[in-house]
């Protein structure tokens, strides 16, 4: 049996940040989990180094473009290297770069099986045409026209609304995918497959993006426009564009199109392939990659699986302008590996958006890992190294003893303890294979706490003061040290450092990651095991001291600048192989003020709170009243819009056949998850408008609170019908 798991690969273009890393945890922890399994696994991420970006940026620090991706790529190993995540540390098993030869002959052999098929319409998939339009270089994406800004001076380019930069009009020959003759095929492919894309609401998004139509894809660009990249083969005055080609780096990593990499990992052994990706590349992943290897022939990866964005302590996009991201070189000079990993995969609900802060993090280390694994495990061994001579004493309680342990409070029943501890593994390694993280650390820090509790009322150091409480004071410190044996086969894959530690100071000379959680057995930690020297694992990070020192190097930080550092201004914690809009469904509507138009007719680049009210300053009669269509909507989803840090797409049910979607300007007061299953009152007949990409077609209310406007959103106390009328 096998399993093979990826990262997206990540452009050359910037230096890591935390979306990057935490995605790779999430992998990381996957594939440990299932090498527990004894299943052989192949872990991929890597960098994908071509295009135009890779060449401008190439030309500003004086480098050809593959003297620039190395320099990048040398920061990425870095990274990987420090937070344990390369393979010398047991992590990815292969770094993929998109340079390697292997990768040209790879992606050509994609292209010819493609471009010798037919649609399932029966068209080439692959033909040559033409296209003009604008181009943005950071998407690597030709923009329609409610995906860009318009100039505020006529004959100026428009500019990008992901990257707020100016957008390149393109105007030349080019081989096109005909993806518009999938869109039967896939919309199959995800009937077919309910668990193809994860979690539902992606699926949900993807499924809506594809009944809404697909257009035709350019996948090459004239040599003579970029160069750095695979040429399309038989007609070199092309070269392959950047999607079609880095994300065959799935298969091409693995031997697809290579006999040399078939030989050394074999994609006949490994593939299909479990994708994580961003939200924010989710349609690329989702839609046009099954789309490709459907004309080639190739089968569908085991599934596309999207997280959410990391978000700063108050629900803000992490950004270089704002000043509020999270740097790597700072986590890994305050924080313990093991303490980031818990709380990357503790804090944020996989699939949902995640809210990362030093202080939040410290907090975490101190109760949860300090003050909870870290305290469990110290106070055992070190009464098991006082009371019994550092040797694991039996956890038997003869029969004569029975009665004076009942009397001490301690459970004579050792399959109380088993038995809870057995349900909560299972527990844990289901939600693990869902993906539920956070519930999956919640349950095994379920038994810390049960554990800590069996200590705390039996009280062992008062047990050693009484000869005939010697059985229940070794029975107590037994299920102790084997709860703590539990706990390290369990979080091995989440904190493989502290769990190897603990399992050394257990007096075990192996790996906790040698053994299938799933074959644990109560009791087979043996009497008279000798523990090791007992060290302390997570010492208590003083807060005030640590916030200080983190804010001075920040300062510092911003003060000096970076000069010597590619910079991205984004941290969003897709990963993304290019930074990408997110493939929200078609279609939005503005919340009560959620952005308006200035005088000169630019649209606002944020949506406003609702403002206050000095006081009513005029009359409408009831005719006024009337012509306003206010209804009852219930908040069917509801998500974050990229770049717009007030705003929130909602999905609403007000009665009608299909549920409307609105902006809402509350993104600073909500979170999403918080407006789910939530009656709201709608305007239902506001005229439609373009805002962000997004057709707008109602708008909720909200009181004005205070003097900042806080929203507060109109709802109901009792049970009221979708789409009644308000009057």
């Amino acid at each position: 049996m096998t399993f093979y798991v990826t990262t997206p690969i990540y452009y050359a273009n910037s230096l890591p940040h935390l979306g990057h890393l935490y995605t790779m945890i999430v992998a990381d922890t996957i594939a440990r989990h299932k090498r527990q399994q004894g299943i052989e696994t192949f872990f991929l991420t890597g960098t994908d180094e071509h295009g135009i970006n890779i060449e401008r940026a190439a030309a500003r620090a004086g480098r050809t473009p593959k003297e620039q991706a190395d320099y990048v790529v040398n920061y990425f190993k870095k990274m990987t290297a420090e937070f344990g995540l390369d393979t010398d540390h047991g992590g990815y098993d292969m770094f993929m770069r998109t340079s390697e030869p292997f990768h040209y002959e790879g992606v050509s052999e994609l292209w010819r099986r493609a471009a010798k098929a037919k649609t399932p319409k029966g068209n080439d998939a692959i033909y040559k045409g033409r296209y003009e339009g604008w181009f943005c270089a950071a998407c690597a994406a030709y923009k329609t026209e409610d995906e860009y800004a318009k100039p505020a001076k006529e004959g100026e380019p428009p500019t990008c609304l992901i990257h707020e930069t100016t957008l390149d009009r393109i105007a030349e020959e080019s081989y096109f995918f005909r993806l518009s003759d999938y869109a039967e095929a896939l919309l199959a492919l995800y009937e077919s497959r309910p668990d193809f894309v994860q979690p539902e609401s992606r699926n949900n998004e993807v499924t809506a993006f594809v009944r809404g139509g697909l257009q035709d894809l350019s996948v090459s660009r004239l040599k003579s426009s970029v160069s750095w990249g695979v040429p399309v083969p038989d007609d070199p005055d092309h070269t392959m564009y950047v999607w079609f080609e880095a994300l065959t780096n799935y298969i091409t990593a693995i031997g697809f199109g290579n006999e040399e990499r078939e030989r050394a990992v074999g994609f006949k052994k490994f593939w299909p392939a479990l994708h994580l990706v961003g939200k924010d590349i989710l349609r690329f992943h989702a839609v046009y990659w099954p789309a490709f290897l459907m004309a080639a022939g190739v089968e569908q990866p085991r599934a596309v699986v999207a997280h959410g964005m990391w978000l700063d302590p108050n629900g803000r996009k992490m950004s270089k302008t704002l000043g509020n991201t999270v740097e790597l070189d700072v986590l890994n000079r305050y924080f313990p590996i093991d303490a980031i990993r818990y709380f990357c995969l503790r804090e944020m609900v996989f699939g949902q958006d995640g809210r990362f802060g030093y202080e939040a993090l410290i907090d975490r280390t101190n109760s949860d890992l300090a003050s909870g694994l870290g305290n469990l495990s110290s106070r055992t061994l070190t009464m098991i190294s006082r009371y019994t001579d550092g040797r694991v004493p039996s956890g038997v309680i003869s029969e004569d003893k029975l009665l004076l342990a009942k009397r001490s409070g301690v459970d004579t029943d050792e399959t109380t303890i088993s038995g809870f501890i057995e349900h909560a593994r299972d527990q844990f390694l289901q939600h693990l294979e869902e993906f539920a993280f956070s519930k999956a650390l919640e349950v095994a820090w379920s038994v810390v706490a049960r554990v800590d509790k069996m200590i705390s009322d039996a009280k062992p150091w008062e047990l050693a003061k009484d000869e005939n409480q010697k059985q229940t004071l070794s029975a107590v410190l037994y299920r102790a040290a084997e709860t703590l044996r539990w706990l390290c086969v369990l979080l091995y894959p989440v904190m493989p450092t502290a769990t190897q530690e603990i399992w050394m100071q257990l007096g075990f000379g192996s790996s906790p990651g040698s053994l299938d959680p799933a074959k644990l057995k109560w009791g087979e930690l043996a009497e008279g095991t000798s523990i090791g020297e007992v060290k302390p694992l997570f010492p208590r990070i003083d807060k005030a001291k640590t916030m200080a020192e983190i804010s001075g190097k920040e300062q510092e930080a911003g003060a000096a600048g970076r000069s010597d550092r590619l910079s991205s201004d984004v941290q969003s914690p897709t990963s993304d192989v290019q930074s990408q809009p997110a493939s929200g469904t078609a279609g939005a509507s503005p919340a009560m003020s959620a952005a308006r138009e200035d005088v000169s007719g630019r649209q606002a680049t944020e949506a406003d709170a609702v403002p206050g009210a000095e006081g009513i300053t005029s009359f409408i009669d009831i005719t006024d009243f009337t012509k306003v269509d206010l209804r009852v909507g219930e908040v069917l989803t509801a998500e974050r819009i990229p770049k717009a840090d007030k705003l929130l797409l909602l999905t609403v049910d007000i009665g009608e056949e299909k549920p409307r979607q609105i902006l809402a300007g509350i993104a600073q007061y909500y979170e999403p998850e918080q407006l789910l299953r939530r009656k709201i009152a709608v305007v239902a007949n506001l005229k439609p408008r373009k805002l962000r990409g997004y057709e707008s077609q109602g708008m909720l209310l909200a009181a004005s609170v205070g003097d900042e406007g806080k929203p507060v959103i109109a709802t109901f106390t009792e049970e009221v019908p979708n789409g009644a009328r308000l009057k």
